[in-house]
C-alpha cells in the first residue's frame, strides 16, 4: 500500500521564514556573516544602532561596525514570496503608499520641513543626483528607495597645482537614494564639474577617504552617525586624487 503523502502548511516553514525581532515573515530577509542568523532588514539594521551583538545569539558581531557583516538573502526572498501568497504585493502596496505620505510633493510643505531641518528650499541650490540643470525636475528618481541628502563640498589642497584642482558645484546639496554608492557620487561629480574621464576623485567623510562600492546609507551609518555627528545633511567632501608615489 502506498504511502500517503502529508501536505505542508506555510505555519510548518514559520520557524524558518519570520524574523525573531518582529516575529513578522521576513522582508528584505539580511544574514550576520558572524553566526547565520537571518532577520528583516530594517528590524537588524535598527537593532545595530544601539548593540553590536546579534540578537538572537548573543555572539559579538563586530568592535565597531556591525553593518559590515550583513547581506542580503534575495533568494530566501523569493522562497518565502512563493511560499506566503500576496505577500509580494502587499509589500510593494504598503511601501508606496509609505513614501506618498512621507514624502511630500507640495513645495509649501517640502520647503517648510526643510527649514526645520536647516535645508535649503526647492527652489534653489537643492537638487536630486537626476536633476537637469535647468531645473526641470518631473520625475523623482528611486522615488521608492529610502532617500538621503548629502553636501558635497570642495576640499581645498593648497599644495596642489593649479591643473589639478577642483571647483564648486553649483548645487552642492543633493537628494537621491540612500543605495546611491561612491562610484555614482563621483561619476555625477565628473558630470557636472564637465570633468576629463582620466580624471581620479577622493570622497571623503570626516577626513577618511570612502571606498567606492561604499552606499550612503552605509556611510552615514558606520562613519556620519556614530562619530556622533547629528547635523544634517550629512557632508562629503571631493578632492582630486592625490599621489603617492
Amino acid at each position: 500500500m502506498a504511502a500517503t503523502g502529508r501536505k505542508h502548511l506555510v505555519k510548518d516553514f514559520n520557524h524558518f521564514i519570520t524574523c525573531y525581532l518582529c516575529r513578522g515573515y521576513l522582508i528584505k530577509p539580511t544574514t550576520v556573516t558572524e553566526c547565520l542568523h537571518t532577520f528583516c532588514k530594517s528590524c537588524i539594521v535598527q537593532h545595530f544602532e544601539d548593540s553590536n551583538d546579534c540578537p538572537r545569539c548573543g555572539i559579538q558581531v563586530h568592535e565597531t561596525n556591525p553593518l559590515e557583516m550583513l547581506r542580503l538573502d534575495n533568494t530566501l526572498e523569493e522562497i518565502i514570496f512563493k511560499l506566503v501568497p500576496g505577500l509580494r504585493e502587499r509589500e510593494e502596496q504598503q511601501e508606496l503608499e509609505f513614501w506618498k505620505k512621507n514624502q511630500p510633493r507640495e513645495n509649501g510643505q517640502e520647503n517648510a520641513r526643510r527649514q526645520r531641518l536647516g535645508l535649503p528650499d526647492v527652489v534653489g541650490d537643492y537638487g536630486g543626483a537626476g536633476d537637469d540643470d535647468d531645473g526641470g525636475d518631473d520625475e523623482d528618481y528611486h522615488r521608492k528607495d529610502p532617500q538621503i541628502a548629502i553636501c558635497l563640498d570642495c576640499l581645498r589642497n593648497t599644495g596642489q597645482s593649479a591643473e589639478a584642482t577642483v571647483t564648486d558645484l553649483m548645487k552642492r546639496f543633493i537628494r537621491c537614494s540612500s543605495r546611491v554608492t561612491v562610484g555614482t557620487i563621483k561619476k555625477f561629480l565628473s558630470l557636472k564639474l564637465q570633468l576629463p574621464s582620466s580624471y581620479e576623485l577622493d570622497v571623503l567623510c570626516n577626513g577618511e577617504i570612502m571606498g567606492r562600492d561604499h552606499t550612503l546609507e552605509f556611510i552615514y551609518m558606520t562613519r556620519w552617525r556614530l562619530h556622533g555627528e547629528n547635523t544634517y545633511p550629512m557632508v562629503l567632501e571631493y578632492r582630486p586624487r592625490i599621489d603617492f608615489g
